[in-house]
């Protein structure tokens, strides 16, 4: 039998190995800035063209290199940060495994203009698709220039795999936020497609942090300043009046380095019980400092996990500190080092929000009874006039068989339900063979976002201008998304312009609505819009009717009357799919009579 193992030509070798460092331009971006900061820059200047597909360069004033450092940087395992395995356990430097360089090179057109201070001229190097192109003379400033040009230009079937232009560059701006806020001290500047987005000059934590997400947190923060024998934390907590549906704007760093830690979390979470709601979320940018011996950050391949020698102490540490810091603004009681203790139940991973799967039968109506016929029987003030929230919703429904024929002639009968609210949260709804529990947020949504989502084919919604227009101002990510969105936004009734820099003017609502809190609203829609992106085939309109659907719904807690139970349960009815919420979660449970009759039969 003939040999069949042979070793990889060197250049799919470097193709292989930059499959796991570069994932999208943003990996780019990491890496390159992280390399401009350990090289002592205090300037720093990122230029990306269409999402950092055609272009990445970034410009930093650093030491820079040698010639033959210079050319070095590019082959694989080449790093100035480690000399043993050792090293791995006392870093104080970010890059430092030595594929970066050779992982763009294999999979881009690499250019690098560097030169070190006392060198009369500096070094030009080309690379194109891991093929070494040329190393020469050239004239160029103190520190380095990376260019990375039309990135996987040779492997078409992996660019193919990137996002939009919005993706990509909402993927590049969190890595630039991630950088920029641990070095405060260091100058940044961002442009994309020759517009500047950031201009970051150095300044204390607090100005970099309303440079990046805006003044909207300026008296808003609580400071944190404390250190212990094993760790030292700063930086600043959200006070619980900010505190948000959704995780955003929460940042931990260890030794400057971004990291992401469930545990953590679960440490700031129990810091603010009682002052928050179960379902909201504080802001936190917050600092770790601590003997790098005592963690371990080569768990993860992008090195945003870390593992604790100790993480119990650190745990109870950070808790402590951050209830202190709370307790210190009279947002919360201070407490002692010395006799605050916490149990390991405390501690609670994050969830992981995951799209469901749903499958259901959709000849299948819980309204139907055994005969054939049908049984006789908002935030929390947003929607006005039940009678009139639906005129002109058709809900029509195909009638492939005759079970939809039923109710889509039933639609114009008046039908008067039996219901009654239960923990003013679920409406019971009997039939003749079953009890129905109706979640009344839920149904809501779902009839809600049918609603909505109709007005595309149908009439956009009337706008109702309101008296004051509200600015309201924006991270980037969420300016870059509003403005994709105000086409869809448009047709559900909200009129909307941008004003200035990431900030935009709201001059009316659906005119459905009425006290609307705006800013919450608005922030909201943007939040669950950013979480629907999970699933990636999702068009624009319906991920927009499924954000403003769940955030205009009425809520559980929320008191109906007899006609707001009836009314919602007959929309319910009407709707194409009465089973199942626009993200999967089941509307109502039904029980039995048999499934009644059996359970007395057996006492």
């Amino acid at each position: 039998m003939s040999d069949i193992i042979s070793l990889l030509p060197e250049h799919v070798a470097n193709q292989i190995a930059a499959g796991e460092v570069v994932q999208r331009p943003a990996s780019v971006v990491k890496e390159l800035l992280e390399n401009a900061i350990d090289a002592g820059a205090s300037e720093i200047k990122l230029i990306i063209k269409d999402a950092g597909k055609t272009l990445i360069q970034v410009i930093d004033n650093g030491k820079g290199m040698s010639p033959f450092d210079a050319r070095l940087a590019f082959e694989r395992h080449a790093t100035s940060k480690i000399k043993s395995a050792d090293d791995l356990f006392n870093l104080s430097t970010k890059g430092f495994r030595g594929e970066a360089l050779a992982s763009f090179a294999a999979v881009a057109q690499v250019e690098l203009k560097t030169k070190q201070q006392n060198d009369e001229v500096g070094q030009q190097i080309i690379i194109e698709g891991g093929q070494f192109i040329s190393q020469e003379n050239c004239q160029s400033t103190t520190g380095s220039n990376f260019m990375v040009k039309n990135l996987f230009f040779n492997i078409p079937a992996r660019r193919n795999f990137l996002k939009d232009d919005s993706t990509e560059l909402k993927h590049i701006i969190t890595e630039f936020e991630r950088v920029a806020l641990p070095h405060h001290n260091i100058h940044f500047t961002l442009h994309s497609n020759n517009n500047q987005l950031y201009n970051l000059p150095a300044a204390p934590l607090m100005q970099r942090i309303m440079g990046l997400f805006g003044n909207y947190y300026n008296q808003k923060l609580v400071a944190v300043d404390e250190a212990t024998p094993y760790i030292k934390v700063s930086g600043y907590v959200g006070k619980p009046e900010i505190a948000r549906k959704s995780k955003k704007d929460q940042y931990f760093f260890i030794n400057n380095r971004f990291i992401k830690s469930p545990y953590l979390n679960a440490a700031i979470y129990e810091a603010y019980k009682d002052l928050i709601s179960i379902d909201a979320h504080p802001a936190w940018y917050l600092y770790i400092d601590i003997d790098p011996k005592q963690i371990d950050v080569n768990i993860h391949p992008t090195k945003t996990e870390i593992k604790f020698m100790d993480d119990k102490t650190v745990f109870i540490t950070l808790m402590s500190i951050i209830k202190r810091a709370l307790g210190k603004a009279n947002l919360a009681p201070s407490i002692d080092f010395d006799t605050e203790a916490i149990t390991e139940a405390s501690y609670s991973k994050e969830r992981i929000p995951v799209q469901p799967t749903v499958s259901y039968n959709p000849d299948y109506n819980p309204f139907k009874t055994s005969s054939g016929s049908f049984s006789s029987t908002k935030d929390e003030s947003n929607v006005k006039h039940w009678e009139t929230l639906f005129e002109g919703f058709k809900g029509n429904i195909e009638t492939e068989t005759a079970h939809q024929e039923e109710i889509t002639s039933a639609k114009n009968e008046s039908i008067v339900y039996k219901t009654f609210q239960l923990f003013n949260r679920y409406i019971i709804c009997n039939t003749e063979e079953s009890l129905l529990i109706i979640d009344q947020q839920r149904a809501h949504e779902r009839i809600l976002y049918e609603h909505y989502y109709k007005t595309k084919q149908q009439t956009p919604l009337p706008t109702q201008q309101i008296l004051f227009p509200e600015q309201i101002e924006l991270t980037m990510k969420d300016f870059q998304l509003v403005e994709n969105i105000l086409p869809e936004l448009k047709i559900l009734g909200f009129d909307i312009e941008i004003f200035g820099k990431n900030s935009i003017v709201v001059n009316g609502v659906p005119g459905e609505l009425e006290n609307l809190n705006v800013l919450n609203t608005i922030e909201n829609i943007i939040e669950s819009y950013k979480l629907n992106t999970i699933d990636t085939k999702m068009d624009v309109h319906d991920n927009v009717c499924r954000a403003l659907a769940k955030n205009t719904s009425i809520k559980n807690g929320k008191i109906l009357d007899d006609n707001e139970m009836q009314l919602l349960v007959s929309h319910l009815m009407h709707c194409e799919n009465f089973s199942f919420t626009p993200d999967g979660k089941t509307i109502f449970m039904q029980v039995e009579k048999d499934q009644i009759d059996k359970h007395f039969k057996k006492q």
